[in-house]
């Protein structure tokens, strides 16, 4: 099945540098182009791709507001991977909040791009355990006003043993980690996973990081 891409970014050279990329894909199919956030709103209601790649710095309607409006959309599945620069881009943690899906660096190698792409649209958000838990610590840890004073989520009806998952979750582990830190099988770790993402109102394991930093079971770093 093919995935169905739209390119958001108001440099044409990055996204005809995607677009080319993609061509040379067989599972990935860019449908469609947007130079900012507001024409990307737009697309994404008409075209119904699978994954946004948005851009965050643009003029007018930024990264932020246009993945709030696409993931609030009624219907709309799209799920949106932002494209950032790490090192100077201080509002990944806002984007992940306003429900984009996961996120890749823009000096990444072309080929992790596109497993992030590919990752996204399979709808398991860590794109790497380790760049997750890199990345949530540092934007969390750079500005405490992010985070509420007390919990926006409740964890009424959360068991010890979720709780245990969720803090492993927001420490950015796989699955497979935290199956053989807690000694469990993969399938209860799955399961523990699914019971969260409907107990908590989670999309996806991105938004159970945010959840974890929020309701203070993880620590942001300092």
């Amino acid at each position: 099945m093919t995935v169905r891409v739209l390119l958001v970014d108001d440099q044409p050279l990055v996204r005809s540098g995607l677009r080319v990329l993609i061509a040379d894909t067989d599972d990935l199919e860019v449908v469609g182009e947007a130079g900012g956030g507001a024409e990307a709103v737009e697309l994404a209601a008409r075209l119904r791709p699978d994954v946004v790649v948005m851009d965050i710095r643009m003029p007018g309607m930024d990264g932020i507001e246009a993945t709030r409006r696409i993931t609030a959309a009624d219907g709309d599945t799209a799920r949106v991977l932002v494209l950032t620069t790490f090192d100077e881009d201080d509002h990944v943690y806002g984007a992940l909040r306003a429900g984009a899906s996961g996120f890749a660096v823009k000096d990444m190698a072309l080929d992790d791009i596109l497993a992030a792409v590919r990752v996204v649209a399979a709808g398991d958000a860590l794109i790497a355990p380790a760049v997750t838990r890199r990345l949530i610590a540092d934007f969390v840890g750079r500005d405490p006003g992010v985070l509420p004073v007390r919990p926006s989520r409740s964890v009424e009806g959360v068991t010890e043993r979720e709780r245990e998952v969720l803090t492993l979750v927001g420490l950015g582990r796989s699955n497979q980690e935290i199956a053989e830190e807690l000694y469990i099988s993969m399938a209860t770790t799955k399961s523990h996973v699914a019971r969260l993402f409907t107990k908590l109102g989670a999309r996806d394991r991105v938004q159970l990081v945010i959840i974890a930093y929020e309701l203070g079971i993880v620590a942001p770093s300092r």
